[in-house]
């Protein structure tokens, strides 16, 4: 019988060779709660504000200055770093031409610094209510299982609009589970991360990881392989596959297509995914292939 590493190799070099669905990213977008606006006054930022804050990271949408966090009983935690709000100041001066007198049109571009929530400690406020409903993302007990079992693993951290891995810091970052399509996408997202964070050097020292530069460079591209290689072979473990391995030959494809689209680097990338995947589930590479444990 064929181990979940082969099956699910083999079904995704089938979705490459048969074309797949654009991937999607598996969470809500930022700004799932609303456009940024302040905490306070409630008023939404406007113009290259918008932009600014949603990009910053926080799925949070509100905001408020130094001074704000302070009339509400918290404050800003130590070492965090605010966001500019740009504003502009119109107004209007006399000056002399000759023997005229001219009144003349001025605008002052000023800014100050806000926080968003996340960044601050002690608030009395309520938490932001989502704009639109959300499913319920209920746990996985074969995947939260394989979670609570990883040894060695990195901490992994909940909020913000991104998933990552910190190769420097040595942690996971997740979007809180609520803003996931499904629990199915939450995992896959998760053991995405985690494959990453195998290949630090206290782990499986990965030059894929540990060598790229810069993102979209070469190693980088070939790290998302492995990453990606790596969660469907979890997923295939916990049998969760069935709901996202259409997204994952998609995202593979976009990755073979900055590496020129060779397809032969899935097995490349299969092969470090598989050890990374027997690190996160405590197999050896004596041990029989892992098993769907129903």
């Amino acid at each position: 019988m064929p181990n979940v590493y082969e099956v699910i190799t083999s079904r995704i070099i089938q979705q490459l060779e048969s074309g797949v669905a654009p991937w999607h990213k598996p969470w809500k977008a930022r700004g799932k709660n609303g456009l940024p606006r302040n905490l306070i006054s409630g008023r939404e930022y406007r113009g290259i504000n918008v932009w600014t804050l949603l990009s910053s990271g926080y799925a949070n949408p509100q905001w408020l200055t130094f001074r704000q966090a302070r009339q509400l009983d918290g404050h800003v935690r130590q070492g965090e770093v605010g966001f500019p709000v740009v504003y502009w100041k119109f107004g209007r001066r006399e000056v002399e031409d000759g023997d005229e007198i001219m009144e003349k049109r001025s605008v002052l571009c000023l800014y100050y610094t806000v926080f968003n929530t996340e960044q601050c400690e002690g608030l009395k406020i309520r938490a932001a209510e989502p704009t639109e409903n959300q499913p319920h993302v209920q746990p996985i007990k074969a995947c939260e299982q394989v979670v609570a079992d990883c040894r060695g693993k990195p901490v992994i951290k909940h909020g913000g609009d991104c998933a990552s891995y910190s190769k420097v810091l040595d942690y996971v970052q997740m979007p809180e589970r609520i803003c996931f399509d499904s629990g199915e996408k939450y995992y896959s997202t998760l053991f995405h991360e985690l494959t990453h964070s195998t290949g630090h050097p206290a782990r499986l020292n990965r030059a894929s990881l540990m060598d790229f530069e810069r993102f979209g460079d070469q190693n980088y591209s070939r790290e998302e392989l492995v990453a990606e290689m790596g969660a469907a072979f979890l997923a295939g473990y916990c049998g969760i596959e069935n709901r996202i391995i259409n997204n994952s030959a998609a995202y593979l494809a976009n990755w073979l297509n900055a590496l020129q689209k060779d397809s032969r680097l899935v097995l490349v990338a299969a092969s470090q995914a598989q050890k990374a995947a027997d690190l996160i589930l405590g197999v050896t590479p004596s041990d029989a292939g892992p098993q769907n444990p129903g």
